[in-house]
């Protein structure tokens, strides 16, 4: 009897944990509509509080899309190339590895490289968000 109680208490606290370790800091800092061509790519320019992020995510909103890179420009002139991670294809409701921003400095702009794949009689586009996750 002790011992199950002590099972249940263990698993509560083990799943509140998992619960309230998800972070839901991720604020949407744009919004793109991605058209279906070839080697398509964005820039992105940040402003005020887009600027203080710590990580910086793609998520597909709508359509599909093959992620395949981000750079990142920062305020010093100096930018920072990230490939994308695994075979990079996103749909609906999923979302890219998150790519770590130098702490040591400021983003400016963003430049994402992308092909949208799919059906366009379907959906005219892929839809995206940039997030971001806030620094504390």
């Amino acid at each position: 009897m002790i011992n199950s109680k002590i099972i249940c208490l263990f698993v509560l606290l083990f799943s509140s944990t998992i619960l309230f370790s998800q972070n839901s800091d991720w604020k949407v800092i744009a919004k793109k509509d991605v058209r279906f061509k070839k080697n398509e790519s964005d820039n992105v320019n940040l402003l005020g509080n887009e600027r203080k992020i710590e990580k910086i995510k793609v998520k597909c909103v709508q359509g599909s899309l093959k992620f395949k890179s981000l750079t990142i420009f920062y305020k010093d002139d100096s930018k920072e190339e990230f490939k994308s991670k695994g075979i990079g294809v996103l749909t609906k409701g999923m979302s890219s590895f998150a790519f770590k921003v130098d702490k040591d400095k400021t983003p400016t702009k963003l430049e994402l490289s992308y092909d949208a794949i799919g059906n366009t009689l379907v959906t005219k586009r892929a839809k995206v968000e940039i997030l971001g996750l806030q620094k504390k």
